[in-house]
């Protein structure tokens, strides 16, 4: 199967701040307000590239990204549009670790890149086990929506059946003021 968004993360992507070593596994869902992310693991799992174009602030930018997940990690490779590595992460059981190729402006932390691709792949049950008391993620055949204890929606995605699997199309974060729209390449 392959589902792994990256375009729902390239907004997270577009701040992401690369470091060498392990990082803590967790995101901001709002100012004030971090969840460590679910269990690095999925089940199928998940191969894909994708092309992510985010727009923040009115610019968008695009970037083509590579996701493979299974059972023990998920790793996210960024590439340019010349097919030049940017970064890698990876998540797993010891850690977000990352690696930055190439300095790039005005990315965000690899753990809020992984939380948005995680909100679009990642069972809602493995979500309602780590999110803080009162925020509800609610599950449709083709939108998911976290929204915190005062209902407002906070992270929308958007879903489509492509090539016989639900897979996410858009992602839009009310809180951090970004949009991701995600081309599957595989499809």
């Amino acid at each position: 199967m392959k589902a792994l968004s990256l375009l729902a993360l390239l907004p997270a992507l577009l701040l992401v701040a690369c470091a060498a070593g392990p990082k803590a596994p967790s995101a901001w869902l709002k100012p004030g307000v971090s969840v460590r992310l679910p269990a690095p693991g999925i089940t199928p799992a998940i191969s894909e590239q994708q092309l992510l174009t985010a727009t923040v602030e009115g610019r968008a930018q695009s970037l083509l990204v590579l996701l493979n997940a299974d059972g023990g990690q998920l790793t996210l490779v960024g590439l340019s549009s010349l097919g030049i590595r940017l970064f890698k992460v990876t998540y797993d059981r010891q850690g977000i670790h990352t690696e930055q190729s190439v300095v790039l402006p005005r990315l965000p932390p690899a753990g809020q890149v992984l939380a948005d691709i995680m909100l679009s792949y990642w069972p809602a049950e493995a979500w309602h086990k780590v999110l803080p008391r009162g925020w509800t993620l609610v599950d449709t055949a083709d939108r998911r929506v976290l929204a915190d204890p005062g209902g407002n929606s906070v992270t929308e995605i958007h879903y489509e059946i492509i090539a016989g699997r639900r897979q996410p199309v858009a992602l839009s974060n009310a809180i951090f003021h970004y949009q991701i729209a995600i081309q599957h390449l595989d499809d």
